[in-house]
């Protein structure tokens, strides 16, 4: 087999790391938790860091107004079937197809991949700024508006006692390097037949 197909079929089957590896982890620090509280987030489930951390980080947002992190959501349904298609795709186009249906693969990758992160930062921002006005506690930014709890999209921010922190779990590595690679088995495929 040449390589550029064997690229192909590696990259279409890294997608597969999805379901053993987070896509993404949430950690929140505080000085009440000396063991910071954090969730992973897979392609098809939220799971704790820590025994019992998504009970604890829904115990303190009910006193703020936020929704409880739920133990499913539609995305989690969807996302999990769109990356079994786009595994056998990959690995069929890998097998039997030529450069422009690589190159069709690895757009429509990057344009799913886009099209989740958009999804994950408007469920964020929902989350935490959609906040239930009789909540226990009420906290207002110095104009007097409501303050918002919103994780960072990436990376760390500060809010209010806790220093949230949102990175890309083992699992983003996995999805980046399909597409990389999927790209490289398009551009040497290209080469060969230019």
């Amino acid at each position: 087999m040449k390589i550029h197909r064997i690229l192909m079929v590696i990259a279409a089957l890294l997608l597969l790391g999805l379901f053993m590896f987070p896509l993404w982890n949430i950690t929140l620090e505080a000085p009440q938790y000396p063991i910071p509280l954090g969730m992973d987030i897979y392609i098809h489930k939220f799971m704790d860091y820590h025994p019992n951390d998504i009970q604890n980080i829904n115990l303190m947002n009910h006193y703020v107004g936020m929704d409880m992190i739920p133990e499913t959501i539609p995305e989690l349904t969807i996302f999990p079937i769109v990356v079994v298609v786009m595994a056998i795709a990959g690995v069929l186009i890998g097998l039997f197809k030529n450069k422009k249906w690589f190159l069709g693969w690895a757009i429509v990758m990057l344009l799913l991949a886009t099209a989740g992160l958009v999804d994950f930062y408007i469920w964020e921002y929902n989350y935490g700024h959609n906040l239930d006005p009789h909540a226990i506690m009420k906290f207002t930014d110095d104009e007097g508006n409501p303050m918002g709890f919103q994780p960072p999209f990436l990376g760390t921010k500060d809010i209010l006692n806790f220093r949230a922190h949102s990175y890309p779990g083992i699992g983003a590595f996995f999805l980046g390097a399909s597409l990389v690679l999927s790209f490289i088995s398009y551009f040497i495929n290209k080469k060969r037949t230019v």
